[in-house]
């Protein structure tokens, strides 16, 4: 997935911000990024991450809003005020509701919280770590990884823009009741209250999450989310030298995104979008179909062409049922990639007979002594076993 930043700097816009990504939440489309797969420290937007963990947990029926956790010593010690950073001024050995916590967490971005949800989840903070990179794994952050839930710095502490992207999209589509805390503008816990660190809630344009972040060495960062007119837009920005620039910056792309971007809807749900071979089958091909509509955002007045075309690792080795994944929809603006896409076998096909399936052993010899052939004059444009279908 990727919208080049040629396709963005076209119309001229530009960002101070080291690593950027700006992705509407509906569709997928990349409206723009810079450096977004180079990783950085991520400072406290790794307590998404710790959000994550304990949305799973509430969600699955595992805890619950009035469950109690005790403030440790370790809590209170290094994520309290004496630690240095943001906190909830939790009392240590005080026990405190779930509710209160996650809002400690999240509005207070309050390292005590952090701290004190790891240990009681899973005994210590590595343990919790391990939780958190099993949880990244699952939801298919490719490139990042987590040491402590709180953000503090560590050395293979690291994270990339569209990593950070991709969790808060998964935070706001599986949690959509729980999301809506990342927009409480203060939290008052023992008799001390906090604004929201996320500066873009104080501005009209929308936004109701998600995590600043800073750390001396990765500078300033934000993940950040607002919705104009039904439309959502996730960026994230990271490495401003000032909070002020933080905001300026985020501000600027958020506005942008919504202003200079029009949608284009390209097939329906449902639809079928390709045909993939399918190897030993009662049919010799299954149509590919998308869950969603696919829909892609393009510059106002653009006249880039747009292409697509379906990649799948084939021919599909029947029985193949329907539902099951096995392809991805890329499209193209211009020479950048706009959007990948899953696409989904929209038809069960069953094992064929035995002649069928040796006439299909026999064609696939043939075709890849061809494939082969073509490797080695050096006109090979996939990956092995990869195939390429042309869109309906």
């Amino acid at each position: 997935m990727g919208a080049g930043l040629a396709g963005a700097t076209a119309q001229g816009f530009q960002t101070a911000a080291p690593h950027a990504i700006l992705i509407d939440a509906d569709s997928g489309s990349v409206l723009f990024e810079k450096a977004a797969d180079e990783r950085f420290s991520p400072a406290s937007m790794a307590k998404l991450m710790t959000t994550d963990i304990v949305f799973e947990a509430l969600k699955s029926g595992r805890l619950a809003m009035d469950t109690e956790f005790t403030v440790t010593e370790d809590a209170w010690k290094r994520g309290g005020a004496g630690g240095g950073g943001s906190s909830m001024f939790a009392q240590v050995n005080s026990r405190i509701k779930m509710s209160d916590l996650l809002r400690g967490l999240i509005v207070q971005s309050g390292n005590d919280a952090a701290i004190t949800i790891a240990e009681n989840m899973a005994g210590t903070e590595d343990s919790f770590a391990g939780l958190m990179n099993q949880r990244a794994k699952e939801i298919g952050l490719t490139n990042s990884t987590f040491r402590n839930a709180t953000g503090y710095s560590a050395p293979d502490q690291k994270v990339t823009a569209r990593d950070m992207a991709k969790l808060a999209i998964h935070l706001i589509d599986t949690y959509p009741d729980l999301y809506k805390i990342f927009a409480e503008k203060e939290f008052t816990w023992n008799k001390i209250r906090q604004q929201n660190r996320n500066p873009l809630l104080a501005l009209d344009i929308g936004a109701d999450g998600l995590k600043t972040g800073y750390l001396e060495e990765s500078g300033y960062a934000l993940t950040g989310s607002a919705v104009q007119n039904g439309q959502r837009l996730v960026l994230v920005i990271s490495g401003l030298k000032t909070a002020r620039d933080r905001a300026s910056e985020a501000r600027k792309l958020m506005e942008w995104g919504f202003r200079a971007f029009e949608t284009r809807q390209i097939f329906g749900a449902g639809e079928t979008v390709a045909d993939a071979s399918v190897f030993g089958g009662e049919a010799g091909s299954v149509p590919l179909v998308s869950k969603k509509p696919v829909r892609v955002l393009l510059p106002r007045g653009s006249s880039d062409r747009v292409s697509a075309k379906v990649v799948y690792t084939g021919p599909l080795m029947a029985p193949v049922e329907e539902g099951r994944q096995v392809g991805t929809l890329r499209i193209q603006r211009g020479d950048t990639v706009a959007l990948d896409q899953p696409l989904f076998a929209g038809a069960t096909v069953e094992a064929g007979t035995l002649s069928q399936r040796a006439m299909d052993a026999a064609l696939e010899f043939g075709t890849g002594l061809v494939r082969k052939a073509f490797d080695r004059v050096g006109k090979k444009d996939a990956k092995p076993g990869e195939r390429t279908a042309d869109p309906t």
